[in-house]
């Protein structure tokens, strides 16, 4: 956890950019960003050349001298660096440095090299790990950034993203993705996971989820593979792509593979294609729908925006199973507009980005689960036949307090390995668990509480096969695949739990007749008490 001192300086920075009219979050982010990159260039890049060190420029007195050279390391970042394969730089190609105030410019530059020089004291005093504070710094950052945003995104609280990493479970043996990632929170999330299953040392957070800084247990290569081949995430906003990924290289993870692409369109099967010297024809069913392009990814974390309705002809030609395409022409070639809901198509998307076996941990909303429209039955049907659908998990309303009150549900699961000749559902049972609270007050104000169910609902989880899962009166219990497909395939937790109403006793009637008789009475007599007075 950041020291209060840090804190404040972090937030000094950010009152100082908004109070020089950089109001939108996301903006003044950006520009710190930018800034911050330019900060650890010397670093992350040793051979750059020292009229592109901070260490050289950051000092200068002249104003339009320090101006001036900071826009032509910007542009050296922009044009020459991204040539050299770096995943900041590369997502640079439009951006603009939009500080020319010499004055705000210098007091950022200050303001970063002191809250760099108290990083420096607290891994000297407090043996901490430099990218454990350098991350959380910049999520303090990112906290500004938590206003609704556009799209129906919010930005999802860090407690869910590690509790979700924990029951995802990854390892070292795949991708890992969020195909709408946003500020990068998941994958970090994830990332921070595979640090404390390797680490030697690891204790509680504030939430109760074990924690570990010191990826004792990773070989040199398994560090290298982790840092530079593992995680993947895709948007549709450049700017968001840029955060991602400082976010995930101020956390230690040196070369992310953030694309800015909509993961919906045939956009993502193009990257893939490309990725992996496939040819591919976009004005070809059959090659778009190439086999091959699917299954890259092992694991899967993602909380998709709930956008509600989209137009079709921008969806990939592979996503038509929850909503079967409508054309023009006898050809096929011109798709007519269809409103489709986003959320569904994410999961669909998903179970065709997952490799066999292949897991994933999804926040979804709850009309999700129980909607009875065709397409909504569709999906769920897909995440129980293609899939096994291991976990439901409904979360409280108000986890996303206060910028919306949706209920939502997790959904965790597996892609079947698929068995030649085989139509039947592996599905036997679906397990649900009903949270009632997060560990946080369900409010505006998101108090923490003293005590956190997070590590019940993970230890819950893992113990599942050995508990009895019968007794729907618990908040964890199994439902049979069958009873779920008679029910339209629905997931609503309440739908399937035996709610124990205690039965309450109330006085006779008459009984309370009579004390309303007498409390009328002793008004009467007091308001002409007072009437008389």
């Amino acid at each position: 956890m950041l020291s209060k001192e840090i804190q404040n300086k972090v937030q000094n920075l950010w009152d100082r950019l908004w109070s020089s009219g950089f109001s939108n979050p996301i903006a003044a982010i950006e520009q710190i960003s930018y800034l911050l990159f330019m900060k650890r260039l010397e670093n992350f890049n040793f051979s750059v050349d020292d009229n592109y060190k901070w260490s050289n420029y950051s000092k200068l007195k002249n104003d339009k001298e320090l101006v001036g050279r900071v826009k032509n390391v910007f542009q050296f970042i922009k044009t020459e660096l991204s040539k050299e394969d770096e995943p900041f730089a590369k997502a640079m190609s439009n951006a603009s440095f939009d500080i020319d105030n010499p004055n705000l410019l210098r007091n950022a530059i200050e303001f970063i090299d002191s809250i760099y020089e108290d990083i420096d004291n607290e891994i000297k005093n407090k043996n901490q790990h430099f990218h454990d504070i350098q991350g959380d710094v910049y999520e303090h950052l990112l906290k500004h950034t938590s206003e609704a945003g556009k799209n129906g995104q919010f930005r999802t609280p860090r407690h869910i993203i590690h509790m979700m990493a924990e029951l995802l479970d990854p390892d070292l043996d795949g991708k890992i993705l969020d195909l709408a990632s946003g500020s990068g929170g998941f994958l970090v999330g994830a990332y921070q996971y595979l640090i404390t299953k390797y680490s030697k040392s690891v204790k509680p957070d504030d939430d109760g989820l074990m924690k570990g800084t010191d990826g004792a247990k990773l070989t040199k290569n398994q560090r290298k593979k982790l840092e530079e081949e593992t995680f993947y995430g895709f948007d549709i906003d450049r700017t968001m792509v840029r955060i991602g990924v400082m976010n995930l290289m101020m956390h230690g993870i040196s070369k992310p593979h953030i694309v800015y692409l909509d993961s919906l369109s045939t956009a993502y099967e193009k990257w893939e294609a490309k990725r992996l010297s496939v040819t591919l024809d976009l004005n070809d069913k059959k090659s778009i729908a190439n086999p091959a392009l699917q299954g890259q990814f092992k694991y899967i974390l993602a909380n998709p925006p709930f956008t509600g309705k989209i137009n079709s002809p921008g969806v990939s030609e592979n996503l038509d199973r929850i909503y079967p395409p409508v054309y023009e022409d006898k050809e096929e070639t011109k798709r007519k507009k269809q409103t489709v809901q986003s959320e569904l198509l994410f999961l669909e998307r998903m179970v065709y980005m997952l490799e066999e076996e292949g897991r994933a941990a999804v926040i979804v909303p709850e009309g999700v689960l129980f909607s009875s429209g065709k397409a909504h039955q569709a999906v769920r049907e897909i995440l129980m036949t293609d899939c096994n659908l291991d976990g439901v998990i409904s979360m409280p309303s108000g986890v996303f307090q206060p910028y919306t009150g949706v209920k939502t549900s997790i959904l965790l699961f597996t892609k079947r390995k698929w068995k030649n000749g085989s139509d039947k559902p592996q599905n036997t049972e679906v397990w649900f668990y009903g949270m009632d609270s997060d560990g946080y007050t369900l409010d505006s104000n998101r108090k923490r509480l003293k005590e956190s169910p997070l590590p019940n609902v993970i230890d819950h989880w893992k113990s599942k096969t050995q508990e009895n899962q019968s007794d729907r009166k618990l908040i964890h219990f199994s439902i049979p695949f069958e009873e779920i497909k008679d029910n339209g395939f629905e997931l609503n937790f309440n739908l399937y739990k035996d709610f124990v109403y205690e039965p309450q006793e109330f006085e006779p009637s008459e009984n309370i007749l009579r004390k309303i008789a007498e409390l009328e009475l002793e008004i009467n007599q007091g308001l002409e008490e007072l009437r008389t007075f």
